[in-house]
């Protein structure tokens, strides 16, 4: 799908026309540099790489220099390739938020904030083991019996158990943009989106 590189800004709200107020996530999508066509004959498939934000020497290897040197453009933060593209594009054209029509459906994908090691009752919803009955003072979170006796005698793979809890790839879907700024390069997407403030996120056409 088409798309373009952003960053996740906030979340506001604001008014519709029949005087409800909406949530909405504030996403700075673009303005994104083509640094590269890639093409069936010389990549085994076609795609569009796009770079977004700008990056100094120090912080991009020689090998990114030339690349995005190549291409005409200056340093990029963030590169990732784009297929569905309907217009031809070659390499310094730009694209921004006018990609993107008011009402249209998008897919937003990001990193899920990260929440650290986490029991089960947060992390999976378990009810826990109940009331204080029977001695038990300190087990209202805890997970309760993990596996059988005699047969398998062990935890079987894949049981909901205690663990590290977000900071995974995530993907909010249908996202229906509210309104469009062009001229700060801003998106204002009903619902919420993956990520905490001030992360990467790509939106999908």
């Amino acid at each position: 799908m088409s798309g373009l590189i952003g960053r996740k800004i906030g979340m506001t709200r604001l008014p519709d026309t029949g005087g409800n107020y909406v949530s909405c996530t504030v996403i700075q999508a673009g303005p994104c540099i083509v640094t590269q066509v890639k093409t069936d004959e010389k990549d085994g498939y076609k795609a569009i790489q796009l770079g977004f934000e700008e990056a100094t020497d120090k912080h991009t290897p020689k090998a990114e220099q030339g690349h995005f040197k190549k291409a005409g453009t200056t340093n990029k933060r963030r590169v990732m390739e784009f297929r569905g593209f309907e217009k031809e594009l070659k390499a310094g054209d730009v694209l921004d938020v006018t990609l993107f029509n008011e009402g249209d459906f998008v897919d937003v994908a990001g990193t899920s904030k990260g929440e650290g090691f986490q029991g089960v009752v947060k992390r999976w919803g378990f009810g826990g083991v109940g009331s204080r009955t029977h001695g038990q003072h300190d087990r209202q979170r805890a997970p309760g019996s993990a596996g059988a006796s005699s047969f398998p005698s062990r935890v079987w793979p894949g049981k909901k158990q205690a663990g590290r809890t977000g900071g995974v790839r995530a993907k909010a879907q249908n996202l229906s943009i509210f309104k469009i700024l062009p001229e700060k390069n801003v998106l204002l997407l009903k619902g919420s989106v993956p990520g905490y403030n001030g992360s990467y996120v790509v939106v999908e056409k």
